[in-house]
């Protein structure tokens, strides 16, 4: 699935480092990790490569990595859903689960079977995950929450603010808050102006912190 004209698909929006920000992930295991994230080659190396569904696509990846799936069972599974069901992006599609041990397909709303030989199970062991991902008709993500913030709801929406980060209360770009911080301005002024609780703009701030630590 590729639609023409559909921002999540393709457009580039961020870096492998504003992917990696996002979910708390080293640049280097992303790196590691491209081969899997829909992206574009670009001309210059500093410009965005990543589309959003590529940033769905990380987030799963991280979601299976901290569940313990290795990777190599992670490639043989993807290859399935995609040359021999068809099932493009995989990563990203809401279909996809995981019992920490092997890769799953929902062939239903009932049922998972384990691509690799064909057991099935009965739960949906991804639910904290999946949580996080506001979903289209087509059951693809077209929204998600950044698992680095926990005090504060935080957006990626490729329809609004260029897919940066927003916060979910007022939709304002969390960039916006932090400049006005690093120029001086204190929380309870910013929060006021754009309609947040400081401890909203206190969490921005601790997460950026943390990122150039």
């Amino acid at each position: 699935m590729n639609p023409r004209g559909d921002v999540r698909f393709v457009e580039p929006l961020y870096t492998l480092q504003q992917v990696g920000q996002f979910l708390g992930v080293p640049r280097s295991t992303l790196v590691h990790w491209r081969p899997f994230l829909q992206h574009f080659e670009v001309p210059r190396r500093r410009d965005p490569t990543i589309t959003f569904i590529g940033l769905a696509e990380a987030y799963m990846l991280s979601a299976f990595r901290r569940a313990g799936v290795p990777l190599q069972r992670i490639r043989p599974a993807i290859e399935v859903l995609t040359d021999k069901i068809g099932v493009e992006h995989a990563l990203a599609s809401r279909r996809l689960y995981t019992d920490g041990a092997e890769i799953l397909y929902q062939w239903n709303h009932e049922e998972l079977s384990v691509l690799r030989n064909g057991q099935y199970v009965f739960r949906d062991v991804l639910r904290e995950y999946l949580r996080l991902i506001a979903w289209g008709e087509d059951e693809f993500p077209i929204m998600l929450q950044l698992p680095t913030y926990h005090q504060t709801e935080v957006l990626t929406d490729p329809r609004r603010a260029f897919g940066q980060p927003i916060f979910g209360r007022t939709g304002t770009k969390v960039e916006d808050a932090l400049e006005r911080f690093w120029a001086g301005d204190d929380l309870q002024s910013i929060a006021l102006d754009y309609g947040l609780d400081s401890s909203d703009v206190e969490e921005a701030v601790r997460v950026a912190s943390r990122r150039a630590s």
